[in-house]
């Protein structure tokens, strides 16, 4: 494909190693507040929310949740995260053929700001991010819907930026937004709508910045494209 303009990478998944660690104080808690849930049931169930919507479809599913759920799950989570969170394999390597094809780059996360401040910050990415790291609750609009990605995207023509991306909300967001989207699915799943790719090596070459393994190499090793 041709060099895009600007590159949207999601937080979660897809910079930081974070969805475990979340979805698992989760679970734990909902499971707590009479929803039984696994750690497997609750990240294909909750992967890309935001809390207030984990909260409500949780709340349709049997959980009884306090009032200040949200607020109080959050706390756990931000705590643990603190603890240690680790960027995702290769993703320090996609910035830098980034950098070196001088093309531009930010984050768009349905998480808060101070998520992305304690994951970005334990490993450098947020220094690199500077300004350019948006969050749906700020914007008060969450994907699916097209908003945060469009205001990410600063004017620029939609058609020529491309969305990173892991979850289902992320995937239909970029194609409301009119975006092509690469999907980071290293376990596979559901990806529909998006170009899936399993390891992050395999970036730099499918947004045409050159290196990793081509389309095609990749067809002809028996690896997903």
């Amino acid at each position: 494909m041709q060099k895009p303009e600007l590159v949207i990478f999601d937080c979660d998944g897809v910079l930081v190693d974070s969805e475990v660690i979340g979805n698992t104080i989760m679970a734990e808690s909902l499971s707590a507040h009479g929803l039984e849930v696994s750690l497997a049931e609750c990240m294909d169930l909750f992967v890309g929310a935001t809390m207030a919507g984990v909260k409500v479809k949780a709340e349709a599913l049997g959980a009884v949740l306090p009032d200040d759920w949200v607020a109080r799950i959050y706390e756990k989570i931000y705590a643990r995260l603190r603890q240690g969170c680790p960027p995702v394999e290769g993703v320090a390597e996609v910035l830098d053929a980034l950098d070196a094809a001088g093309v531009p780059y930010c984050v768009a996360s349905n998480g808060s700001r101070e998520k992305m401040a304690i994951t970005l910050g334990q490993n450098g990415m947020l220094q690199r991010f500077g300004a350019r790291v948006y969050s749906a609750q700020e914007l008060g609009t969450a994907k699916p819907a097209p908003e945060l990605f469009l205001y990410a995207a600063q004017g620029l023509n939609p058609a020529r930026c491309v969305v990173v991306e892991d979850s289902l909300n992320g995937i239909r967001g970029a194609a409301a937004a009119g975006m092509r989207c690469f999907a980071y699915a290293p376990e596979g799943g559901d990806v529909e709508g998006a170009t899936p790719f399993a390891r992050m090596a395999d970036l730099p070459a499918l947004l045409g910045l050159g290196g990793g393994a081509t389309a095609r190499e990749q067809a002809l090793s028996g690896d997903q494209v």
